[in-house]
């Protein structure tokens, strides 16, 4: 296999970087700092990434249009205007319960976001996951502690999410139409390592890539849920990789230096950097969301 080649896209440290994806529409990668409230977005080509406070914990972004995105934060979705950076409430979530906030999200190759919430300091059980397309919000699975790895197969009969402190990855099959569940959710993969499951994103083969919390690694899954490659990381606390390109396996990885001790930081010094990390392979965006 390649030996991929790694380097710093924002050497800004983020407490906790999550939620990163690329916009095809106009060629932009964005990501997250769930802690301080932060949106960066850099474009592909190159050149400083701008920032934008949101006022919130917020952790996820699903594409519109080229102007408009749809963003999960600890009160519910937003949509947010591109030129002008104006947010406005679309549909709450959990607004009423403080002790929740939004984490992992994706949306389904029908347009549906999925979009999980945990608690704002990892209460037992206190996280869901939501489906919202058109309009419509359902609640598809509770109990969560944090959830984790929501992304979809190709063809989007296949759906995958995570408890990080459990350590497995669920599938469930999913109507390709609708991007909703049917049947109940089966283990995937069960993590017996050191490290938690954390983000995930799934390639153009079915392969399903997971950022290995505290283990320094991204690791790869057959569609038969084989670890079938190990990436090691330049950091510790990887939260979550997406591809930002059709045309290979090109990643763009979140990373945290959330709840180190300032010894830990120290040993760790590119903890809460963005990387990007260079291989051959079959990348794929997920697709706009239906509002």
């Amino acid at each position: 296999m390649d030996q991929p080649k790694i380097s710093i896209l924002h050497d800004d440290p983020c407490e906790l970087g999550e939620g990163p994806g690329y916009d095809p529409l106009t060629s932009t990668i964005w990501w997250f700092d769930i802690v301080t409230g932060r949106l960066f977005e850099k474009p592909r080509a190159g050149g400083p990434a701008a920032i934008y406070p949101l006022g919130q914990m917020a952790s996820a972004l699903a594409v519109i249009d080229a102007e408009r995105q749809l963003i999960a934060t600890e009160t519910g979705l937003f949509i947010r205007d591109r030129k002008s950076g104006h947010t406005v409430m679309h549909q709450p979530i959990e607004a009423d319960n403080p002790v929740t906030r939004s984490n992992d999200a994706r949306v389904h190759p029908a347009g549906a976001f999925w979009i999980g919430t945990m608690g704002k300091k990892s209460q037992k059980g206190a996280g869901s996951i939501y489906w919202y397309r058109e309009g419509q919000l359902r609640t598809l699975f509770t109990g969560i502690s944090i959830t984790n790895s929501i992304c979809f197969s190709p063809d989007g009969r296949i759906s995958y999410f995570a408890d990080t402190t459990r350590n497995i990855i669920w599938r469930v099959d999913t109507d390709p139409h609708t991007g909703l569940p049917i049947g109940e959710p089966a283990v995937f993969y069960q993590h017996k390592d050191a490290g938690g499951i954390d983000g995930s994103v799934v390639d153009r083969d079915g392969n399903l890539w997971n950022a290995c919390w505290g283990r320094s690694h991204i690791d790869v899954y057959s569609p038969d849920g084989r670890r079938i490659r190990s990436i090691a990381t330049p950091a510790r606390q990887p939260s979550c990789p997406a591809f930002i390109d059709a045309d290979s396996a090109a990643l763009v990885v979140t990373t945290a230096y959330h709840d180190m001790t300032e010894a830990e930081q120290k040993s760790d010094p590119n903890a809460g950097k963005t990387f990007l990390i260079e291989l051959a392979g079959k990348g794929r965006f997920d697709p706009p969301v239906r509002l």
